[in-house]
């Protein structure tokens, strides 16, 4: 099975290892989970306070998961097909997403949001240059091409290499990753960085610069790359996606009760960010 869960494969597995944690057989498991004001999805083998709300039984959704006026439902399969197919629809994608594939696996970024990032900049063009000089697959600037090791030599400058998706692709996953490390566990502030730059977003107290360009590219990529994983955020508010978290990378808390017995709560990161304990 893929490291990236489908909706109900991963509530049960997640359901499975906190109930192993805590005595409670499988076959009876219940998933409780809410997503904090970050975006973080929270997940327990019990309702440990009122902001949990019983989200997989055996496998099987039960419920949303709510918070702050915002909640979390699994996707269908047509919706995520629905992606998959706004994909294939634009004619670079077969051709180059072989690229962006490698370049995930090899900065430890998640493909499918190098895929909605690529597919948000450049429609998967790898020729494509905008009118404020962002080249190819992944709409890099020369300049921030050049800070993460491409440089000209006597064939090409190093706006004709980013026309290369095979160094485009590396050099967009180079800075995501370092995006990610500025701004952990937000994915919605690693976005505008990359749409707006990352003093853009400092200058404004690390939130979402008022630019209605950023903020609707914001919300154009979070919709491509939770669609593809299978969980959205109706209202995504600039909110960072939970889905396709890897299972391995979650952090377990073990806890004792009054009476004795083990809670144990998990929580699931951003993929390419830091886990967080909660």
């Amino acid at each position: 099975m893929s490291a990236y869960l489908r909706p109900r494969h991963r509530a049960l597995q997640m359901a499975t290892l906190l109930t192993l944690g805590t005595g409670v057989g499988a076959a009876h498991a219940e998933l409780w989970a809410y997503v904090d004001a970050q975006g973080t999805t929270h997940y327990a083998a019990e309702q440990i306070d009122s902001r949990y709300k019983l989200y997989s039984k055996t496998g099987v959704a039960a419920a949303s998961v709510k918070t702050a006026g915002k909640s979390v439902q699994p996707v269908s399969t047509a919706a995520q097909a629905k992606v998959q197919s706004y994909f294939a629809s634009q004619s670079g994608y077969k051709q180059n997403a072989k690229h962006l594939q490698a370049a995930a696996r090899e900065h430890g970024v998640d493909e499918k949001l190098l895929k909605a990032i690529a597919s948000a900049e450049s429609s998967f063009n790898a020729q494509a240059v905008s009118p404020k000089g962002a080249i190819g697959l992944m709409q890099v600037i020369p300049d921030t091409a050049k800070r993460f090791g491409v440089q000209a030599d006597k064939k090409r400058s190093v706006a004709q290499k980013l026309k290369d998706p095979a160094i485009n692709a590396p050099v967009g996953a180079r800075y995501v990753s370092y995006l990610q490390s500025l701004f952990p566990g937000r994915l919605d502030l690693v976005l505008a960085a990359y749409n707006a730059g990352e003093g853009a977003v400092k200058r404004y107290g690390n939130k979402i610069p008022p630019y209605k360009e950023t903020q609707n590219y914001v919300k154009k990529v979070m919709k491509l790359y939770q669609g593809q994983h299978g969980i959205v955020a109706p209202q995504l508010q600039a909110k960072q996606g939970v889905e396709g978290t890897k299972v391995a990378s979650a952090a377990a808390v073990a806890t004792r009760t009054s009476s004795g017995s083990t809670r144990l709560r998990m929580t699931l990161p951003v993929p390419g960010t830091a886990t967080a304990v909660q």
